[in-house]
């Protein structure tokens, strides 16, 4: 995903590039080191989509709980696994 693209995507969920770092549990360096690269990391797309989704639920009262809490972010974890594995197949 483009920078860009990332930054619009916040920007249209209320998120600032310190609250994404918080959420995804990454450095806000690391965010800023995308905006050079002019891509973020594979991972990140697919997070986003999740989150999205979670907000939305949440904003209509469908709450997960804890379990699927930890399941989203083992997701988290094994989606970027596989994606740093496609990297250095690469």
């Amino acid at each position: 995903m483009k920078y860009e693209t990332f930054k619009e995507i916040l920007k249209s969920n209320k998120l600032t590039i310190k609250k994404f770092s918080e959420l995804a549990n990454i450095s806000y360096n690391t965010c800023n080191a995308w905006s050079k690269r002019g891509e973020v990391s594979n991972w990140v797309e697919p997070f986003l989509k999740l989150y999205i989704e979670h907000k939305k639920l949440n904003e209509n009262g469908i709450l997960i709980d804890e379990k699927e809490y930890k399941e989203l972010v083992q997701l988290k974890e094994s989606l970027k696994a596989v994606i740093n594995v496609q990297n250095t197949e690469k």
